[in-house]
């Protein structure tokens, strides 16, 4: 029988389609270090699971549409801190991130229409995009240049008649890169102008090393028609099983039709919003600057581990918990293959995510991969160092060396 066109021409996630080759390893007695996805081990606040256990309710019932109200102004007052006034209206509970993008695109992409989106990104913003018939025109970057890209000069000439969005990760996943205030600014310039929306998916906002005050695209009140949120609990607090995050806009319209499909999936889960809505109550500023003095020694452990290994290049990350690296290589996927099935150290061998899933340009990426820096610093300089071993013993089969 035919499977849709669309559904056939999306790609496996590069972060998680090596799944059954880590299966295969670990049943052979290895040790699979992971650097492919970006599941902190830091411990999710007991507020979360304190709100669970204490979840009086006799009936797990159905929560509004919307989102439950308990959460819901969580949201709002957590905005309140950073100098963002939300009504209650102009945020929608989701599925996580993923259904909050999900939505978004459904709303704004007919076939065939196009977003802009800064490259190397987030390959589910590539599969979410195909699945509703709409396409990603890139925003060529290089690591060189600290993946910047928002300038007219780079912007301006891609947008066409097709063009409905930019959509941007700021920090950035997989690159790292924060955008600086007049960045932003340009960004929601460039999409008033040219009656774009601007997609800011802000889920990393809280792990930036520069210790610089947190900001969002919705401090931008004359963006209201324009800017449209995702964020979610996962990354902030190391929350990613729960599976809660946000829609907010205050294009009205937008959030009228994003409803359609809230009513049509009936609701986000209940008790993980009761949960998600304890995290926000709880979050305090010492939690936040703990959370980021971990993640720079994480990425520091990284750094000072790819230093050592001949021919790799990286920039240096600003934010997220990720770092794009080009390696000595051919191709980053078929060392892939090689770590999981030929190559081991004492036991261990180490996974990453191949970096040609995180473009939209054929051919780019192939020697690159993304490297998640979510466990503790021994672990990640183990893992490296198993990079750099797996790299030279690859190389040497293929007479590389």
């Amino acid at each position: 029988m035919k499977l849709s066109t669309r559904i056939e021409a999306c790609a496996l996630s590069p972060i998680r389609k090596f799944h059954p080759y880590v299966v295969e390893a670990e049943a052979k007695g290895r040790k699979v270090l992971h650097l492919n996805i970006g599941q902190p081990d830091i411990a999710t606040p007991a507020a979360f699971f304190d709100a669970v256990r204490n979840f009086e309710e006799d009936v797990l019932a159905y929560a509004p549409s919307a989102g439950a109200d308990v959460y819901l102004k969580a949201v709002r007052d957590y905005y309140k801190t950073l100098g963002v006034e939300l009504a209650l209206g102009d945020i929608l509970a989701t599925f996580g991130g993923s259904e909050a993008l999900q939505l978004a695109l459904t709303c704004v992409l007919d076939e065939g229409d196009e977003i802009l989106v800064p490259e190397p990104f987030y390959p589910n913003y590539a599969t979410f995009t195909g699945a509703i018939g709409g396409a990603i025109r890139p925003i060529p970057t290089s690591p060189e240049e600290g993946y910047r890209f928002a300038s007219r000069e780079r912007i301006e000439p891609l947008i066409g008649p097709k063009t409905r969005a930019i959509l941007v990760t700021n920090p950035g996943n997989p690159t790292g890169a924060v955008l600086t205030e007049e960045e932003a600014r340009l960004l929601l310039d460039i999409a008033r102008e040219r009656d774009l929306f601007l997609i800011s998916d802000e889920v990393y906002r809280e792990i930036v090393y520069s210790g610089e005050a947190l900001h969002s695209m919705l401090k931008y009140e004359d963006g209201a028609e324009n800017v449209v949120v995702i964020d979610s609990v996962s990354k902030r607090f190391s929350s990613c099983g729960a599976r809660v995050g946000t829609l907010i806009s205050r294009n009205q319209h937008l959030i009228s039709q994003a409803m359609k499909i809230c009513q049509g999936r009936l609701c986000a889960a209940t008790l993980d919003q009761a949960g998600a809505a304890a995290l926000y109550r709880s979050m305090t500023p010492a939690y936040c600057q703990e959370v980021q003095t971990e993640y720079r020694r994480r990425r520091d452990a990284v750094v000072e581990g790819l230093e050592k290994i001949p021919g790799v290049s990286y920039s240096h990350p600003e934010g997220a918990f990720y770092i794009m690296a080009s390696l000595p290589v051919d191709d980053a996927e078929k060392l892939q293959y090689f770590l999981l099935q030929e190559f081991e150290d004492k036991g261990e061998t180490v996974m990453y995510a191949p970096g040609q899933g995180f473009y939209a340009t054929p051919g780019k990426g192939l020697n690159e991969i993304r490297i998640a820096y979510v466990t503790n610093p021994a672990e990640l300089a183990r893992a490296i160092e198993l990079l750099g071993l797996g790299i030279a013993a690859y190389n040497r089969k293929n007479g590389r060396q």
